[in-house]
């Protein structure tokens, strides 16, 4: 009696270990009848059924279930057993393609509920509301009004670390899933702020696409809008118009091809290429890392980093081309 699979997926063999249990004893010539209600159940993926098949028809296995005795090493029950699996197979497609089509007519008409970024949350009647907490609203104002008059994401990470402020996040793992925690706001999270719809009252689905690879990973890709599902604007109450969150969307973008990169390695955390001078770094007289510098919310780069000057390099730009050499070549001996 082989129970251990309960609840789970047939689709694949790879995590079921009593269909390869079975496989293994049918292969060591333990068993001499498999039973089952309905033995095209027991895998529903045509490469795990004809393997078993294979493996029944070479020990000289018989399959039994409710509708009756199948001789795998017979051509007509191999055949017999072969449609059904191919049946059970595509069972499986037409159940996710319907569950896929409730998905999506729902999302078409901005109704699927979805998991929401910090500072919305769902009333009691299921609609999107801003969150009644008003610390965590300051905290989701305060850093677009930041982007605002910095246009960097960079200065934003800064002006939240100069302050003191925390930014607070949604545990969605663990035992704490949905509980509200408050920590230091970093570069990938202005960025995910700044291009979610979601801040700007707009419903959007089908923004990422996911797939498997050959070696069972799972790749996701960003989607250009114009592929996306469904773009509902004006579904809820949000913090920015949607107008305003397309153009500080663009702000980053623009704010990358302006910066001057050099071509180095980081004398700190030996990353090739991460040397820079941005708005923020020329502001604050303290170039450095970007890499680093995002992470640490816009300050100086430690000891040993690599670092640029800014002010003294835009002066240098007017002086004579033989008094920069002069000064050039101590330095790339140094």
């Amino acid at each position: 009696m082989i129970d251990s699979d309960q609840g789970q997926s047939g689709a694949s063999a790879a995590d079921r270990e009593g269909f390869q249990r079975l496989v293994a004893d049918v292969g060591l010539d333990k068993a001499g009848i498999v039973l089952g209600l309905e033995v095209s159940r027991l895998a529903r993926n045509n490469a795990d059924w004809h393997r078993l098949l294979e493996i029944c028809a070479l020990a000289g296995t018989l399959i039994c279930d409710e509708d009756g005795l199948y001789d795998p090493g017979d051509f007509n029950d191999r055949l017999l057993l072969g449609l059904k699996g191919t049946m059970s197979e595509a069972e499986l497609h037409f159940i996710r393609a319907r569950l896929q089509g409730g998905i999506l007519s729902k999302a078409r008409r901005g109704e699927l509920q979805m998991p929401l970024p910090v500072g919305l949350v769902y009333d009691p009647a299921g609609k999107v509301a801003l969150d009644p907490d008003s610390s965590v609203r300051d905290a989701v104002n305060h850093l677009f009004e930041a982007f605002q008059r910095t246009s960097s994401a960079r200065a934003v990470v800064y002006t939240f670390t100069r302050e003191g402020l925390l930014f607070p996040t949604r545990i969605r793992k663990g035992a704490h899933n949905g509980e509200l925690a408050w920590t230091e706001l970093s570069h990938w999270r202005v960025l995910r702020a700044l291009h979610n719809p979601r801040y700007a009252g707009a419903f959007a689905y089908g923004r990422r696409r996911t797939r498997k690879t050959a070696d069972g990973k799972t790749t996701t890709r960003e989607v250009p809008r114009e592929q996306w599902t469904a773009l509902i604007q004006d579904a809820h109450p949000g913090y920015i118009s949607f107008a305003r969150a397309g153009a500080l969307a663009r702000r980053p973008q623009a704010d990358r091809k302006s910066d001057c990169r050099a071509v180095s390695r980081c004398g700190a955390c030996a990353a090739r290429g991460s040397t820079s001078v941005s708005r923020i770094d020329a502001r604050h007289d303290s170039p450095g890392c970007a890499r680093r510098g995002a992470r640490a919310g816009g300050r100086p780069p430690r000891r040993g980093a690599q670092r640029v000057p800014a002010a003294p390099r835009r002066r240098r730009l007017g002086r004579d081309p033989q008094e920069q050499g002069s000064e050039e070549a101590p330095r790339r001996s140094a």
